[in-house]
């Protein structure tokens, strides 16, 4: 898999999100989430990035890093379409995110996923995120579960 910076509004990157999306309505049985929807502008540098994992010519894989405040970003929109899972594609897009918030000058990273999410979980806690409180718009909602790293 290539992984690379794509443009948040790019055909490829609003695919994946809306398949993103079409999924987790599915498991949260139509509740939409809490985060609500980033604007394209937050997923550009200086304070965020967006990449899309190509399988070919197949786009497979996405995730974004958006600026949470001056030494934290925030890992938004991970998504590895189900006929490319199981092959480590998650641990390598997180990777790069990991990578972008470094090179975009960031300290922390923190996320936020859903408690019907466990293999997002499993990712998460095995790539060094530590759980912690949740914060912002997933302050009150129940199904969220949130986590942190320094990088």
């Amino acid at each position: 898999m290539e992984i690379r910076r794509e443009n948040y509004e790019a055909f490829a990157s609003q695919a994946l999100v809306a398949a993103l999306n079409s999924e987790l309505l599915d498991r949260y049985e139509g509740f939409d989430g809490s985060g609500g929807e980033q604007v394209a502008a937050d997923f550009e540098p200086p304070g965020g990035a967006f990449v899309v994992g190509w399988d070919g010519e197949e786009p497979v894989a996405c995730g974004g890093v958006i600026r949470y405040d001056e030494t934290t970003a925030e890992i938004r929109r991970m998504y590895v379409a189900p006929p490319a899972r199981g092959r480590g594609l998650s641990r390598a897009v997180l990777e790069a995110l990991e990578n972008e918030a470094r090179q975009l000058g960031y300290e922390f990273v923190r996320l936020e996923t859903g408690d019907r999410q466990p293999e997002a979980i499993k990712l998460y806690a095995s790539s060094g995120f530590e759980p912690i409180p949740r914060y912002g718009p997933f302050a009150d909602d129940p199904r969220s579960v949130c986590f942190e790293k320094r990088l």
